[in-house]
């Protein structure tokens, strides 16, 4: 009997192994197709393809700095300035596009989900990575700019991964919650494109914080608390680790309280958990309502 309890225990954990590699397997094969043709079919029947992902930061960069930060003055005044604008719209794009192309994604592929049995989140998943693959490509552009504004990297650019894992978070959970509305009320979509604009203005994306509280200090507790929005938070956050760490403000170095400091990170974590829990507890009825 002792002899055979060995055996038993490898059978067992053999057993579980396999399960999974079929439960999860699957999975990951269809996300992996998925995403190539997402990928693919995002820029198919154009004439630069791929391109687009780097020329459409780049386009709206070109728009923002001229009218923003030559015309406006909006600017903190440092050689580094275009290179840090570059890189918060690049990373609010990604914002944008995940969550535009996720939204929709459980109805576009609503035929697909009828015919082939897999988990529904891997739809949005897939639609997140394929944006994902483009903001590591515009973070190449930046960096390539970066290097002929001549700036110099710190130790911190090693947080950089974690940041950008944060904002990816974040977009997949704003995802997961309005491709689950989205089902049932195609007011969302609408609704949405408001909002983003709204939470567009409203962080320090195309103007820094030191121009709101060198020109009007009476509002600096407000350009403060813009830092309390989760997306505000990491994009400010890459800024400072990756390209300019002695002018961009992040809650890390702006508040004192120790428990203020972290209250962006759980509210992400508290938006992913709401996300997950959302969609799995309606995505039974999805194929049903579409």
């Amino acid at each position: 009997m002792k002899r055979l309890d060995p055996i038993r225990r490898r059978l067992r954990l053999n057993t579980l192994k396999q399960r999974l590699k079929d439960r999860y397997g699957y999975a990951m094969t269809v996300l992996r197709g998925l995403v190539k043709t997402d990928f693919k079919m995002r820029y198919q029947g154009s004439f630069l393809g791929v391109a687009w992902s780097v020329l459409k930061p780049l386009m709206l960069f070109a728009v923002m700095y001229v009218v923003f930060a030559k015309f406006m003055r909006m600017t903190d005044g440092t050689p580094t300035y275009p290179v840090v604008l570059l890189l918060g719209i690049s990373s609010w794009q990604f914002v944008t596009e995940t969550v535009g192309i996720g939204l929709r994604s459980i109805v576009d592929r609503g035929d697909l989900l009828r015919k082939v049995h897999f988990p529904n989140y891997i739809v949005v998943v897939s639609a997140s990575i394929g944006s994902l693959i483009s903001l590591g490509i515009n973070y190449l552009v930046v960096l390539v700019f970066a290097l002929f504004a001549r700036v110099q990297f710190t130790w911190r650019v090693l947080w950089l991964p974690l940041n950008v894992l944060e904002l990816y978070v974040i977009a997949l959970a704003l995802a997961l919650i309005l491709s689950t509305f989205y089902v049932f009320y195609r007011d969302v979509l609408h609704i949405w494109e408001v909002l983003q604009q709204i939470i567009f203005y409203a962080m320090p994306i195309i103007y820094p914080l030191s121009f709101i509280t060198d020109k009007h200090p009476e509002y600096s507790t407000i350009a403060n608390l813009e830092l309390m929005n989760p997306i505000a938070q990491t994009i400010q956050d890459i800024r400072h680790n990756f390209i300019a760490p002695a002018t961009q403000p992040t809650v890390w170095n702006t508040f004192d309280s120790w428990w203020v400091k972290p209250i962006p990170v759980v509210v992400t974590v508290l938006l992913l958990w709401f996300g997950i829990y959302v969609f799995r507890k309606n995505s039974r009825r999805f194929a049903e309502v579409m």
